[in-house]
């Protein structure tokens, strides 16, 4: 009997909480969405996988969770902790730029350079969350990781996070690509709300061609600008940008293909994986997370509205006036945002295809993004 105690006590059963119960099911939750529901099933699936990985209980002294590294007492660093390094260090977000620029088409952004202004309106929620969370008792740091969940970015919440806010990285991650996850439910209310049926007809000239002159520019002259406007934003646009380049180039083909796919994929299930394994119930299950969750759907709210009635505001002094839907599509959740944009504005008309004029501020919004995050570095670090 008492070998068989010493068996029982070692096993997850002797060890599980009510927390470790909750966030099993939240794993379960997020796998059904990203399965039945299809929200963002390649960024989900492993983060709820993750969720249940990580609230597996087990015995002290024993190396698995991803908290387990000899800086923390452990005996060794367990596997986990070691995939969850390119989280804390910041290594995978900008890997994953480099990815996301090897398959982004700036085309949109640079035949219409006013669409940067949407981009940038969008980014109004991030400096509102700010405040709002300083109010709620956060400190500089933390209220500045909070902020950036309403670009809709995942990559860039947990790169500002893990260098400003290392220990609410867990909850400011899952809330991001929980809300990014969302954009579909989040925003067509807003848009019905804010822009009136007859905005929504509108109808916008098809946009000009670009050259191969000009997308080669774009990514060298944004790096240089951005750069030297917020130096802190270097590691994501750079990365973007460089993405990019190799994608624009021509000469560079293979590498482009390897970084937008490969590469990509590859850092999108480790980093999804480990932020999904962060969250164990004794870290995760707490008031500070609940606030996340509440400031970051607030952000993510404002960030909407902020583009939309920007886009209403710019067509007081434009003579060829913009859909002022396409002002949602400043958020960062690209191409989502964009999407969601189209299929609503062909709710009204079916023939109004502005899908690649929301493009423009979409793109917009992942650099407006990054130079935000690049500016709360700067300041607070």
């Amino acid at each position: 009997m008492d070998v068989f105690s010493r068996i029982f006590l070692n096993t997850g059963f002797a060890n599980l909480e009510w927390g470790n119960v909750v966030m099993l099911l939240v794993g379960c939750l997020a796998i059904y969405l990203a399965i039945v529901k299809k929200y963002e099933p390649l960024l989900l699936l492993p983060i709820g996988f993750g969720v249940i990985v990580g609230n597996i209980p087990y015995p002290a002294g024993i190396p698995i969770g991803v908290y387990d590294t000899v800086a923390n007492g452990a005996s060794q660093n367990s596997v986990f902790s070691l995939i969850y390094y390119g989280v804390t260090s910041g290594i995978f977000p900008p890997l994953i730029f480099l990815g996301i620029g090897a398959l982004t088409d700036f085309s949109s952004l640079i035949s219409s350079p006013k669409s940067v202004l949407l981009g940038a309106a969008a980014q109004v929620g991030i400096f509102a969350t700010y405040l709002g969370a300083l109010l709620l008792g956060f400190n500089n740091a933390e209220s500045a990781s909070i902020g950036i969940i309403g670009g809709a970015d995942g990559p860039t919440s947990i790169f500002l996070s893990s260098q400003l806010a290392p220990d609410l990285l867990g909850p400011i991650a899952i809330a991001a690509y929980s809300y990014m996850a969302l954009v579909p439910v989040i925003q067509p209310p807003l848009m019905k709300l804010l822009i009136t049926k007859n905005e929504r007809l509108i109808r916008m000239k098809p946009p000009r061609p670009v050259s191969k002159r000009e997308k080669i520019l774009f990514p060298i002259i944004v790096t240089i600008v951005s750069a030297l406007i917020a130096p802190g934003s270097l590691s994501l646009v750079g990365m973007l940008m460089l993405g990019n380049l190799l994608k624009e180039s021509g000469v560079t083909e293979r590498l482009a293909k390897t970084a937008g796919n490969a590469l990509l994929d590859i850092c999108t299930i480790l980093l999804s994986f480990a932020v999904g394994a962060s969250t164990q119930a004794s870290v995760f299950l707490n008031p500070k997370s609940i606030g996340i969750f509440v400031l970051g759907l607030l952000s993510f709210m404002v960030a909407t509205a902020g583009g939309l009635l920007f886009a209403k505001l710019m067509n007081l002094f434009l003579k060829d006036k913009i859909n002022p839907l396409i002002g949602a599509a400043g958020v960062s959740a690209v191409p989502d945002s964009a999407r969601v944009v189209q299929h609503f504005a062909m709710k009204y008309d079916k023939d109004n295809h502005i899908l690649m004029h929301a493009m423009a501020p979409n793109v917009a919004g992942v650099i407006g993004s990054a130079v935000a995050a690049g500016v709360f570095i700067a300041i607070f670090q």
